[in-house]
């Protein structure tokens, strides 16, 4: 059941108060196994560490000050590839079917010219998560190829992964 949540939603800068949530959040999609490599859940310490260590993080969060979702910008790899970056984004499940993921797709696309990438990648778009696959697509990403059984779900079975990138600077 989707939780009713208001029509005015921001995406910001993450701030340390808002870590109890954003873990919340990214365990919760770590234990579903359907979407993120991750297979551990996040501690306070390990929660501060990792999302201190991003280039950017951002919440989503409704006039009431609850945190619905958030992504992490990062480096998608080093040196003369340091210019592609990658994202991650989490919404809670009861929020989620509001567009909260678009708001946050938008604001990491943003935020990844801010920080100076050219380009935002996405290395394992799980074939089966057709909403955000779907989501991307209508925003402009293209479709790279697949993997075929490249990532493992939590029942163990494998599924492929879809790869997808956006020129961040292109002006369409």
């Amino acid at each position: 059941m989707t939780e009713t949540i208001s029509r005015k939603i921001s995406v910001r800068r993450y701030c340390p108060s808002d870590l109890p949530s954003m873990i919340r959040i990214w365990n919760e999609v770590v234990e579903e196994g359907t979407a993120f490599p991750q297979e551990e859940c996040l501690d306070e310490t390990e929660a501060a560490e990792f999302f201190g260590s991003q280039s950017y993080c951002g919440v989503a969060e409704d006039e009431k000050g609850r945190i619905l979702g958030l992504y992490i910008l990062h480096p998608n790899n080093v040196g003369r590839c340091g210019h592609i970056s990658n994202a991650s984004y989490a919404v809670s499940s009861g929020v989620r079917g509001c567009h909260i993921g678009e708001k946050l797709v938008v604001d990491s696309i943003r935020q990844a010219r801010l920080q100076g990438f050219r380009i935002l990648q996405f290395n394992a778009v799980v074939a089966s998560n057709l909403h955000a696959r779907h989501l991307y697509e209508r925003i402009g990403f293209r479709q790279l190829g697949t993997i075929p059984g490249g990532f493992r779900m939590r029942d163990g079975s494998f599924e492929d992964i879809c790869l997808y990138f956006i020129e961040v600077n292109d002006p369409a």
